[in-house]
Order: C-alpha cells, then sequence, then structure tokens
C-alpha cells in the first residue's frame, strides 16, 4: 500500500508520464480473423469476448475517433434488467450479471453501484402496469419488488409525495441489483483487457466502405488503407444504418439525439435512480456529488450530440416538479447521445444478409446497460456463424415476419437508458 501511494503521489507530479499504458496503440494490419466496427463500449466487449471466450486473438477493433469518445461517453450510467417480455428479460439479466462480476473479470474497477432503480407510478393504472411487469420479473428470477408511496416518502424524503404533488406518486416499482456504472471506466477496462489479449485497438481509423464479393464481406475499406478480414461485426451505435448501407443494407432504424444535465455538486442526497414514464424524466447522484438526469428524445432524425435549450427547460421542468428543493441548484453542463431507434424499442443482434456480417444495434433508451450481453452474444454468434439462445429472437428478419419484441408499450421507463 505504502508503495502504490507514493507511485500515484510520484505520478502526480511527473503529469502522469511514468503510468504504463493501458492498451497499444496499433497500427492496421493487412487482413484479420474479424474486424469490430467502432471502439464503443459494444465493440470493445465484443472483441474482449471474442479473445477470451473463443479463442480469437487476431481481431481488430476500428474507432473512427478515440476510445470511448461516443455513446459510452455520452450515456447517463444507468444498469438494469427490468424487462416485460421473455428475450429481452433474460438478455439484460446476462448483462447484470455480467456488470455484478465484471470488475473482478476485467481486472479493472467499473465502479457498478447497486443502489437500485425505481420506477415511479402515478395512477391506478401504472400501479397495475407495473405489478404485471414485476410479477413477469419474478417468474423470470429477477428481482422486482412494488413500494407503496409512505414507503417511497420515507425512503426519498426529496421526492414530492404530497397529496397536492403535480403527480401524485401512487408507488413504484424496485429493482435493488439496478443502478449505475462508471461508463468511462467500462470503456477503459474492456480495452485494456482486450488489449491484453491480443486485439489490436485501432483509434483513427474511419470505415468508409464494405468490400462484398458473391454474397460475402471481403473487409473494410478505411482512412487508414484497405483491411481483408471474412468477419466483420457491426457495433457503431447511433451510426449503424450508416455502416450498413455501405453494404447496400437498409435497416428499420432511425437515429435520434438523446440529452442529459448534471448540475453542480452537492453532498449525498439521492441514494438511488428514480425514473417516472409519465413525466418522462429521470435522476441520479453521480460519484461526484452531481446530480445526473435526462428526459426524452428530441424527436428529430439527427446525428447531433448537442443539446438545446427547449430540452433543457423540459428536462429542469421535471426536476422541480418531482424534487422541489433541487429547484436551487445550478445546471453545469448538457450534452447529447445519438440513439438507433428500431420500431419495436429491441435491438437486432445477429446474423445480416451478407455472410460474414455481423451487427449489434438498435439499442433505443438501453445501449449503455446491455453492453456486457451485447459483446457477449455479438462474438458467440461471429465466433460460430449462429445466433446464442438469448439473441436468436433478436433478428433483422422478425421485422420482415411480424414477430417484433414490442417494449414500447409495457416495458419499463425507457428513458433511464
Amino acid at each position: 500500500m505504502k508503495y502504490s501511494a507514493f507511485s500515484l503521489f510520484r505520478n502526480a507530479l511527473g503529469h502522469h508520464q511514468r503510468w504504463p499504458i493501458a492498451w497499444r496503440k496499433a497500427a492496421p494490419k493487412k487482413s484479420y480473423d474479424a474486424i469490430v466496427v467502432g471502439g464503443g463500449g459494444h465493440g470493445l466487449a465484443t472483441a474482449y469476448y471474442l479473445a477470451q471466450e473463443h479463442g480469437l486473438r487476431n481481431v481488430a477493433v476500428l474507432e473512427k475517433g478515440w476510445i470511448g469518445g461516443g455513446n459510452t461517453g455520452r450515456n447517463t450510467t444507468i444498469v438494469r434488467s427490468n424487462y416485460h417480455f421473455d428475450p429481452n428479460a433474460h438478455m439484460y439479466e446476462l448483462a447484470l450479471q455480467l456488470w455484478e462480476r465484471l470488475s473482478h473479470d476485467l481486472n479493472f474497477n467499473v465502479m457498478y453501484s447497486a443502489r437500485g432503480v425505481l420506477n415511479l407510478t402515478h395512477s391506478p393504472a401504472e400501479v397495475d402496469t407495473a405489478m404485471r411487469r414485476g410479477n413477469a420479473m419474478r417468474l423470470n428470477g429477477i428481482d422486482a419488488r412494488f413500494l407503496g408511496r409512505d414507503e417511497i416518502a420515507g425512503w426519498i424524503p426529496n421526492l414530492d409525495c404530497s397529496s397536492s404533488a403535480r403527480f401524485p406518486v401512487h408507488g413504484g416499482l424496485l429493482q435493488p441489483r439496478g443502478g449505475t456504472v462508471r461508463h468511462d471506466a467500462v470503456a477503459w477496462g474492456y480495452a485494456r483487457a482486450a488489449d491484453a489479449r491480443g486485439v489490436d485497438i485501432i483509434e483513427n481509423c474511419e470505415v468508409t466502405g464494405l468490400r462484398v464479393s458473391n454474397g460475402a464481406v471481403t473487409g473494410v475499406d478505411t482512412s487508414r488503407g484497405f483491411i481483408a478480414s471474412a468477419r466483420i461485426g457491426l457495433a457503431a451505435a447511433g451510426h449503424s444504418s450508416y455502416v450498413a448501407a455501405m453494404a447496400g443494407i437498409r435497416l428499420p432504424i432511425e437515429s435520434h439525439v438523446l440529452q442529459a444535465l448534471v448540475t453542480e455538486p452537492v453532498r449525498p442526497v439521492l441514494d438511488t435512480v428514480v425514473t417516472s414514464g409519465a413525466v418522462h424524466f429521470y435522476i441520479s447522484q453521480s460519484d461526484r456529488g452531481e446530480l445526473v438526469m435526462g428526459g426524452d428524445l428530441d424527436f428529430g432524425n439527427s446525428y447531433s450530440q448537442r443539446g438545446n435549450l427547449p430540452t433543457i427547460e423540459r428536462v429542469a421542468s421535471a426536476c422541480v416538479t418531482l424534487f422541489p428543493e433541487f429547484g436551487r441548484l445550478k445546471m453545469m453542463r448538457s450534452w447529447g447521445g445519438v440513439c438507433d431507434m428500431t420500431m419495436d424499442g429491441s435491438p437486432i443482434i445477429g446474423k445480416l444478409p451478407l455472410r460474414g456480417l455481423y451487427m449489434s444495434g438498435g439499442w433505443c433508451y438501453g445501449g449503455f446497460k446491455a453492453t456486457p450481453a451485447s459483446g457477449f452474444l455479438l462474438a458467440h454468434t461471429i465466433a460460430h456463424d449462429e445466433p446464442h439462445p438469448l439473441n436468436a429472437a433478436f433478428t433483422l428478419e422478425r421485422f420482415a415476419k411480424g414477430r417484433t419484441i414490442d417494449e414500447k408499450g409495457s416495458g419499463p421507463c425507457p428513458w433511464a437508458h
């Protein structure tokens, strides 16, 4: 411990000059056994599990910017598995189980905090819906507990649970194992672990084209030249449809901006994640004391990563409606992330209509919390050229066959992404 403390002090004075490199600055090879497009959490997790679980070490992750510079660094860190329908419930529960042990698996602290995720109800109809979903969760072996108004009021005194509240609190569905994870630590941890297993992480390498021959992919054109591979996984988040279009594939995905903001840091005042579907609002407190909050989509197609005043006003209004005393806080900054929205609110994880081309995308509001499961399942699909049982339902073909997994109307508050 003394040596560790001394090392931190020495490196702090030396501007981190002696810190070891977390991952190599790899140069692209001419070919790889597999290529993953996208250096966010999903792409890095896919590469890690390809190496760790399937022994594929000749793998490259191609990122057009820097590691974690996209949606991974622009979300609000919430993780949960409180879904109604079986495919999503089991897939997101795999993710939560992986989150619970991820720091150990990666030998890197991702700061998983099981502080609970509470979905508020504001009417008798919402109470019925929450109880039905809670029962479905318990039948799938997932933790769920319904809390009454008085119990919530005693636990979260800052929340307006009075009879005169604009949105009267009737109760709420709690998933105790839900919570938060430090988003940048996830990217760094997966990158470090993948690199240690031989994966090449190549930053500032934009994919500009997908080459196809006889119905199969043969490689990618990039800003750093052509790279050959017979297996390509797309993990490009809000740009999934843009990259797939390079191979002539049109995805049923729209890209929208989802904004968030944080307040100035304050002492601990909120020890759980609170969401409200009726109010279109969610809030938690970060490890730095900031209140992190967000609301709904902008509902205009965009690849922008900027905030705007009308959305900030809606989120701030929702905040002070539910938590009146937070109205005295100052907003510090806002940002936007790009969400790739499918028509049924569920992702696409699997094979695309070209041999050797696979994708994980269309995560809507839920991309960050799915990171470990997304990588685990896409890696399995790439390695075996067939889906894992847990992602077998999340095919592109389900939209043409009418087998949608429609969580939009009956799932939990989607804004707690």
